[in-house]
């Protein structure tokens, strides 16, 4: 019997040990085990609003394809006479449900009808493979969308403005040069998706290391094209560990967790924010700002943080549009803050903006 017990004793502290070894080993190389997201300056990325009503709706691109959306409008709104509109397009690797909708939301309670979508292949909209880069038609899908809004009723189709988060900037940038119908444009916290993928952030890639990039996708196009195995690439880690680095750990602090993780039906939690590897390479041919200038006289607001990662964007996005234009900077932000922190969006100025921009003539 009391050979049993010590036998027993031994098997537990065995076990502890062995429990408090792996934890400690946990503790040095995934520290997300136990991660709390940050919810500060009133993080609600899945705000809902009472002032608004939402239907979904999906309109076709001139690709045929669908592209799904929300459509939000302010309650009481008189839908017998014809008024201002915004697009909204999430962040790139997103879908509507992560920042768009908020914004577009916001803005609804300021008396604007808005519209929230998902770019094509990613979210409800069609386009296959998912989660593939194509710049030209998400672009496309700004347009398609200023169709859809432009045949409503209650909407003034000369009275439409865009509002492109993060990668959306630049595709949005990109759709106002060759859409006229889009009369305001807005980008808050913009990524040039051309310049991110050419030259890394602050250009830290160098020539040497994009064409390593190319070479790895030309490849995996072989292996793909022999029915192998797709390769995804870049997005957001799943993991932390000491090494992380800051943007690796803002972006986890979004995506990985219950503070804007969202993952649309059919898809995986693995796969969210992953393009694929072969079509990212595409970003390398996109340039937004070529001929950003060719924009105005219709007016132009970048609104970045001011410890945004990503701000050189937003500024250089500034220095080469024409007039009219502003570069807001909003103190105490980074990147992925503006994205859902509802003390620091300066919702606001964007409504001043689209309110001074979108007037009846």
């Amino acid at each position: 019997m009391k050979k049993k017990s010590m036998i027993t004793r031994v098997c537990k502290v065995i076990a502890l040990c062995l429990l408090v070894s792996a934890t400690i080993v946990a503790s040095k190389t995934d520290v997300s085990a136990a991660y709390k997201p940050d919810m500060s300056n009133g993080a609600d990325n899945f705000y809902k609003s009472k002032k608004v009503t939402k239907k979904k709706v999906s309109f076709e691109n001139q690709y045929n394809m669908k592209v799904a959306g929300n459509l939000f409008i302010p309650k009481g709104l008189n839908k017998k006479t014809k008024h201002p509109a915004i697009i909204v397009g999430h962040p790139m690797g997103a879908v509507k449900e992560q920042s768009a909708n908020l914004y577009a939301q916001k803005m609804a309670e300021k008396g604007f009808v808005t519209l929230s979508l998902d770019l094509s292949f990613w979210g409800e909209s069609e386009g296959q493979p998912r989660n593939a880069v194509s710049p030209d038609i998400y672009a496309e899908d700004f347009s398609a969308a200023v169709d859809f809004l432009g045949t409503r009723k209650f909407v003034d189709k000369d009275r439409i403005g865009v509002l492109g988060i993060c990668g959306s900037g630049s595709f949005a940038i990109s759709a106002a040069k060759l859409d006229p119908r889009m009369k305001a444009i807005a980008t808050v916290s913009m990524y040039d998706m051309g310049a991110a993928n050419r030259n890394g952030l602050k250009h830290s890639q160098s020539v040497e290391q994009r064409k390593k990039v190319l070479e790895e996708a030309a490849e995996q196009r072989y292996v793909e094209f022999k029915g192998g195995k797709t390769k995804y690439t870049g997005g957001t880690v799943h993991e932390l560990n000491e090494n992380s680095t800051a943007v690796e750990r803002e972006f986890y602090d979004f995506y990985r967790t219950p503070r804007g993780e969202y993952t649309p039906k059919g898809s995986s939690s693995k796969l969210t924010t992953h393009p694929t590897l072969t079509s990212n390479v595409k970003f390398m041919n996109f340039y937004p700002f070529e001929d950003i200038e060719t924009i105005s006289p219709r007016p132009m607001l970048f609104i970045t943080g001011e410890d945004a990662h990503s701000r050189e964007f937003s500024e250089d996005a500034y220095k080469l549009a024409g007039q009219p234009k502003e570069l807001y900077i909003v103190p105490g932000a980074g990147h992925v803050d503006l994205y859902d922190r509802v003390n620091l969006i300066p919702f606001d100025k964007l409504e001043s903006f689209f309110k001074d921009n979108l007037k009846k003539k």
